[in-house]
């Protein structure tokens, strides 16, 4: 049972280590299975993205079908459809049903995200969903805002996001790493544990996510007995978890994707595995490892990630309906809520162009008449209403760098099964 939520304040994006918690990131074809929708390939070519709207909303879903992110595709392709399922539902957008082109961002090695870009904008896509990891937006935001297009991910987390210069056309539904970081700091020191060794991918989700949670623990009075960053395209983490061992750490947190299992492998192989020393996950790896490791390896084990309320249960019943192979739900409620608030913001500016649905997004997520769907928000919109939609992930209300303000991350235990459950949460804001 979730526990009730509590409440901490971020002053700034920038400063914010200073929490004390009181107490408590599949198959191509499982990513289209369901679609009930227009769609469109990866074929096909016309000219870019015009600076108005041709009044059909065309939204690219750049999200990981291949990769070390793979695992978190499924979810999140089944989300931003069941949104498209549900704004077709209602109506469209300006009249005309929303159309969803799906493209695969990969992990960076090698570059399929550059290439799934100029296939999207070939589109005349208005939007692009994604990507799912931090460092694949990062590489390819500036081409597609250059292209006067919106960009929304659910799931992208690196405080690198906060202060990039992206012409305004950027926006997430997942809260920066500085509250993730904070609340697993805190968590850590809460837990008792007093010489933490950190071992990270080198990248802008890792070492973002890293230097918060150092920062945390060294301003709780805990000491930082290692921070070892390894190369995203490395095979082979010997040299890494040597240097966690040599440490001597009383609790480990791992900061990574898929090549996650094969770390812990190897720190397991060291004696200073999950029943050696108390390990921590975050949204990266925290996943269902029932399959890759003999029971009980990771009992114990703690991890965070963005959470999200308690939902209707018809919201994973209909995303079942889109996907009938869904096993994980990560980031699906945040990748649905990205999608109806760009269709929400091309309504209120009636227009579908990227510029123009820019210049809604923070409008219509706060301030005005709270609305929970799509359906009624486009009424509300209709009688002249300022709106303040508030989602399936939680309330999404943007700040002025297109970021959430107030969001949870909940507090994961892996059981005898290796696998995960929600023990408690804690909620935050941004400023």
């Amino acid at each position: 049972m979730i526990r009730p939520k509590r409440t901490v304040r971020l002053l700034t994006v920038a400063a914010a280590a200073t929490l004390v918690l009181s107490a408590c990131g599949g198959s191509n074809d499982d990513n289209s299975s369901g679609s009930n929708t227009t769609s469109t390939e990866d074929t096909t070519s016309s000219s870019g993205p015009t600076a108005k709207g041709d009044g059909t909303l065309t939204i690219g879903g750049l999200l990981p079908q291949t990769g070390d992110l793979a695992f978190l595709g499924p979810p999140q392709f089944a989300g931003a459809q069941l949104a498209v399922n549900d704004i077709n539902a209602a109506g469209g957008v300006l009249g005309n049903d929303v159309v969803f082109a799906k493209a695969d961002e990969g992990d960076g090695t090698p570059d399929i995200a550059g290439g799934s870009v100029d296939k999207l904008l070939n589109k005349n896509v208005d939007a692009i969903l994604g990507a799912a990891a931090s460092t694949i937006t990062l590489s390819v935001i500036d081409k597609v805002v250059g292209a006067g297009v919106a960009e929304i991910s659910g799931s992208n987390t690196s405080p690198a996001l906060d202060t990039f210069d992206d012409k305004g056309l950027y926006f997430r539904t997942a809260p920066s790493d500085v509250l993730q970081g904070s609340v697993l700091g805190n968590l850590i020191v809460q837990d008792g544990f007093k010489n933490v060794a950190i071992l990270a991918r080198q990248d802008s989700y890792g070492e973002g996510l890293a230097d918060q949670l150092e920062k945390t623990l060294k301003d709780q009075g805990s000491n930082v007995a290692a921070k070892v960053l390894y190369s995203t395209d490395a095979t082979n983490y010997t040299a890494e978890i040597n240097k966690i061992a040599a440490a001597k750490p009383d609790a480990i947190a791992l900061i990574s994707f898929e090549e996650g299992k094969k770390i812990l492998s190897g720190l397991i192989a060291k004696g200073v595995g999950p029943q050696d020393q108390q390990m921590y996950l975050v949204d990266g790896d925290t996943a269902d490892y029932s399959k890759d490791f003999d029971p009980g390896t990771l009992e114990g084990t703690k991890a965070t990630f963005p959470s999200t309320p308690e939902a209707d249960p018809s919201f994973k019943k209909n995303l079942l309906a889109v996907n009938p192979k869904l096993t994980d739900f990560t980031y699906a409620p945040q990748d649905y809520d990205a999608v109806v608030m760009l269709a929400l913001a091309a309504t209120a500016a009636k227009d579908d162009s990227g510029e123009s649905i820019a210049s809604q997004m923070i409008k219509v997520s706060a301030d005005g008449t709270a609305c929970t769907s799509y359906a009624d928000c486009v009424k509300l919109l209709d009688q002249g209403e300022d709106i303040n939609y508030e989602g399936v992930s939680g309330p999404v209300d943007l700040n002025s760098t297109g970021t959430i303000s107030k969001a949870t991350i909940g507090i994961q235990l892996y059981g005898n099964d290796n696998n995960y459950k929600e023990i408690d949460s804690v909620a935050g804001v941004l400023n």
